[in-house]
């Protein structure tokens, strides 16, 4: 398979399993084992990384992200935008639609929702609780290990605990889901690694799929793909109730815009009669 994308995409299961000198069933089991539901599904996946591969070379963009030092620095920004835009798309193509909606089912119920992140991940956590506070669900964020713990005490049955780790490992956000969990909250986990520590206190997993580079370890990537499971447990809560959902936002967006205009006015002059903006200064006509 690692040799050969494309053409085991093109093989029956009867044909690879002779190729490899084995069983039909062993070829099934290891199918599942990568999570799939057979070896159509196997197919399907293969022919899809085969043809990005392809479509790869045939545009001149690197994919394996391992920046170099004679690279130039047109080589570096194509590097490191492919690995942006292929977390993107990754992201997209792996979601798995049956946890997201069960994400969305428990958020849009939650009396109360705790999000946990820290480094990198504490600015996803913001983003998703800033979010959530616009359609007015009562959420708040905690970086800060030791409010973490203490919020997540407080949680109870019917609360909703979304801890942010792109490793999966960070102990912190583990420790405030495990104590969210014992106390009876619903537990969401995004992660790159469904098989990291933190999916054993979750509930419900989500998965992004980040490609890093060289000198990049928790890199944009990492986030952007963070934010692309953001967007959308965000537009899913939303659309549960529509109406008012977008009455929720224009009133911020109205409120927003006034403020943007007010300081604009104040340190241009526009708008304020009798001044007028000549350059940098805003002089009395």
């Amino acid at each position: 398979m690692l040799a050969d994308p494309a053409g085991v995409s093109e093989r029956s299961i009867t044909s690879l399993a002779r190729l490899c000198r084995t069983s039909e069933t062993t070829v099934l089991r290891f199918c599942r084992a990568l999570g799939l539901a057979g070896y159509p599904e196997l197919r399907i996946a293969l022919a899809r990384a085969a043809q990005g591969e392809e479509d790869d070379r045939a545009s001149g963009t690197a994919s394996d992200g391992v920046i170099v030092q004679t690279d130039s620095m047109a080589e570096m920004v194509a590097k490191i935008t492919y690995a942006d835009q292929r977390s993107i798309a990754d992201t997209g193509a792996a979601v798995d639609v049956v946890a997201l909606q069960a994400a969305v089912d428990a958020l849009a119920k939650a009396r109360r929702v705790d999000v946990y992140g820290v480094g990198a991940s504490a600015l996803v956590a913001q983003e998703l609780h800033g979010r959530l506070h616009r359609l007015g669900l009562a959420s708040g964020v905690w970086a800060d290990p030791h409010a973490a713990l203490s919020s997540a005490a407080g949680l109870v049955s019917g609360d909703v605990a979304v801890g942010i780790s792109h490793t999966g490992t960070t102990i912190d956000v583990i420790d405030a889901l495990r104590v969210a969990r014992t106390r009876g909250a619903t537990t969401i986990a995004i992660t790159n690694f469904d098989r990291a520590p933190i999916v054993g206190q979750s509930d419900i997993v989500l998965t992004t799929a980040a490609r890093e580079t060289t000198f990049r370890t928790g890199s944009m990537s990492s986030r952007v793909s963070q934010l692309v499971l953001v967007d959308c447990l965000f537009t899913g809560v939303a659309m549960r109730s529509y109406d008012r959902s977008v009455s929720a936002l224009d009133a911020a967006r109205s409120v927003l815009r006034a403020r943007h205009t007010e300081r604009h006015e104040r340190q241009t002059g526009v708008g304020r009669p009798g001044l007028v903006p000549t350059g940098g200064l805003t002089v009395q006509a």
